[in-house]
């Protein structure tokens, strides 16, 4: 949760000289990069499991391929959300796409992997959907509302918010449930991760390529720009990557003991990290009237939400 929601940070960083689409291949190889340096090392060591490089080897193509389809549902969905906060802005693309994100997905890995006290969980979700509800309403207070929203941007949200809700699923398909001793054919977390990663890039190529010469907004940019970054705006990107894949790897490996939907649930509470972010070193509220009531429940409901996800799994 607090790696998905800090993430954003390094792009914020890189936006004002760094376009978007530039921006995320760095984030993508900083993704991958991540997830080797956790497969050679702590995917590689310990009494128990099953090492990397052995784990490869044994892995079944069906698992295989169903971590590769969550890398590539991934990539889409994050797309297309961004593509939504552009156009639409983030009044509209946060309820709708990470609402949509976080309910559904939820309620796909619990009928999976039914874990926890079903209760709580689903009670601490729907606040956390109001949480992110009225953080939509205080972003509407900041932005102008003299122009009509785009249907482009539902639809955009929309979509994107379901294929994020599926993409946790096909990886947690493809991974072992017994992590200290593993079944044979399936994917340890660490390599499950790996993999996942190698979709996101593969299916990069295919995406960003689209992205990068028809833009949401803006002129298109091409790859001589890309290789023409300074070091700094490339370090950017590949730590924005990095601090990502840190958060999925740990996310994964916390669900063989709270379960996949509890984990995926606490994931997207990233939200709340998020917003602390960009209320208090962003000052993305500053000067803003009307805000405070509403960002207080926000962060009040939130937090009630997370605290009861926490309690289904004990």
């Amino acid at each position: 949760m607090l790696c998905w929601g800090s993430w954003a940070n390094t792009q914020k960083l890189a936006q004002k000289s760094w376009r978007f689409e530039l921006f995320y291949w760095d984030y993508v190889i900083g993704i991958l990069l991540m997830s080797l340096i956790f497969s050679f090392t702590m995917g590689s060591s310990g009494e128990l499991g099953r090492g990397f490089l052995d784990d490869i080897r044994q892995a079944e193509m069906s698992n295989v391929g169903n971590a590769l389809l969550g890398g590539i549902i991934f990539n889409a969905a994050n797309i297309l959300v961004a593509a939504a906060i552009s156009i639409a802005g983030m009044s509209v693309a946060f309820p709708v796409g990470i609402g949509i994100a976080l309910v559904l997905g939820v309620i796909v890995n619990y009928m999976a992997s039914p874990q926890g006290n079903a209760m709580w969980l689903f009670t601490g979700v729907a606040l956390i959907t109001i949480a992110i509800v009225i953080d939509a309403v205080a972003y509407r207070k900041k932005a102008s509302q003299s122009h009509k929203i785009p249907t482009k941007g539902i639809v955009l949200s929309v979509i994107g918010g379901v294929l994020m809700a599926l993409f946790y699923r096909f990886v947690a398909s493809s991974m072992v449930t017994n992590q200290e001793q593993p079944e044979a054919g399936f994917l340890t977390p660490y390599t499950a991760v790996f993999v996942f990663s190698v979709g996101i890039l593969i299916s990069n190529f295919v995406f960003n390529t689209i992205l990068m010469k028809r833009p949401f907004e803006g002129q298109s940019v091409t790859y001589s720009q890309y290789f023409g970054g300074s070091g700094k705006e490339h370090f950017t990107g590949i730590l924005g990557g990095m601090i990502w894949s840190i958060g999925m790897t740990f996310s994964i490996i916390a669900a063989g003991k709270a379960g996949f939907a509890i984990s995926y649930g606490l994931g997207q509470g990233a939200t709340l990290v998020a917003a602390l972010w960009g209320v208090f070193i962003w000052k993305e509220f500053h000067g803003v009237k009307g805000t405070t009531c509403l960002l207080v429940t926000m962060f009040s409901m939130f937090l009630i939400g997370i605290g009861m996800i926490i309690y289904a799994g004990i």
